[in-house]
């Protein structure tokens, strides 16, 4: 009975995470339409130090910021740049219901990603889900139907990236301090987007900068809530919460942007959903998963300010 109220309590804070995550990304969608990625990252960045600054100071691990995997710690925090970029522009210029769509392949991806890179087995069932999975994603893009656009690429390349991002964390997770893991893609991400930023720069009024606080805050306070859920609840059981980001999709998308998704882009995101589903409840059962990549993510896909390693064993 315990364990049920738990994992009730830990799904409720998933689902409050969530829609803040949301909420994140219709202020993305709103400030994408009028600047640059680059400028946005930098600005959210920026913002989010002092947040970051205080969550470290909890860090009682001794040591020093030298990580112990550097050429782990390179790739990850390179995918981690291209993945801010990329999902901050596919939320700009595509239908939040067909972006999330396409994001909601990161399971698939961490699942295949981790055959190479942590020695993964993954069995007929699994495989068998993620060719499903993939096929959800052809037919949200259709191509040949329609134009594939820069947008598609982009929310496309976010889950990619997210997904390395995510089997390396889970690589290298155990050993790296929480501090490196969290700083060096933020510190990445200050330096690439401030050198683009004499290029991109357009000037921001009062509100706009505001806004792009309330990024750099929703994204910290999101993260806590993740946080709390998966001490409160099982894995398996928060996990498949992110999927309650396309509800809101609908919502937001319908009532702020006027946009309406098609019935190829539903049936595509419910064969995506279920077969991320049924990754995670596979994962779930003893003897299946040495690794459990997709549980042991433990954070928003793709990203959003703040990147955070998995909670340590």
């Amino acid at each position: 009975m315990a364990l049920v109220q738990s994992n009730l309590r830990g799904a409720i804070m998933a689902l409050i995470a969530f829609g803040i995550f949301s909420t994140h990304d219709v202020v993305v969608k709103f400030l994408g339409g009028q600047y640059s990625a680059f400028q946005l990252i930098f600005f959210s960045v920026l913002f989010s130090f002092p947040l970051a600054t205080v969550m470290l100071m909890s860090d009682k691990t001794d040591g020093n910021l030298r990580p112990k995997h550097p050429y782990w710690t390179a790739i990850r925090t390179a995918a981690a740049v291209v993945t801010g970029v990329s999902a901050f522009y596919a939320f700009s210029v595509l239908p939040m219901a067909e972006t999330y769509a396409i994001i909601f392949a990161t399971p698939l991806m961490i699942t295949l990603l981790a055959i190479p890179i942590l020695g993964e087995k993954v069995g007929i069932r699994r495989g068998v889900a993620i060719a499903v999975g993939l096929m959800g994603v052809i037919i949200v893009l259709r191509p040949g139907a329609h134009a594939l656009s820069l947008g598609h690429a982009a929310a496309l390349t976010a889950a990619v990236c997210s997904s390395l991002a995510s089997v390396i964390v889970r690589k290298i997770g155990q050993e790296e301090r929480s501090v490196v893991l969290l700083l060096y893609p933020m510190m990445a991400n200050f330096l690439v987007m401030g050198a683009a930023l004499p290029f991109v720069y357009k000037p921001m009024p009062i509100e706009h900068l505001g806004m792009i606080g309330i990024i750099a805050l929703f994204g910290f306070a999101a993260m806590l809530c993740i946080i709390s859920a998966y001490r409160k609840a099982e894995a398996v059981v928060v996990a498949p919460m992110q999927y309650s980001q396309m509800i809101w999709a609908l919502i937001y998308g319908y009532l702020l942007f006027g946009e309406t998704p098609d019935r190829m882009t539903l049936l595509g995101a419910a064969v995506i959903m279920a077969s991320g589903v049924y990754i995670v409840l596979r994962e779930g059962r003893a003897k299946v998963s040495a690794n459990s990549p997709v549980l042991e993510s433990r954070s928003r896909q793709p990203t959003a300010t703040f990147l955070r390693a998995p909670k340590k064993p």
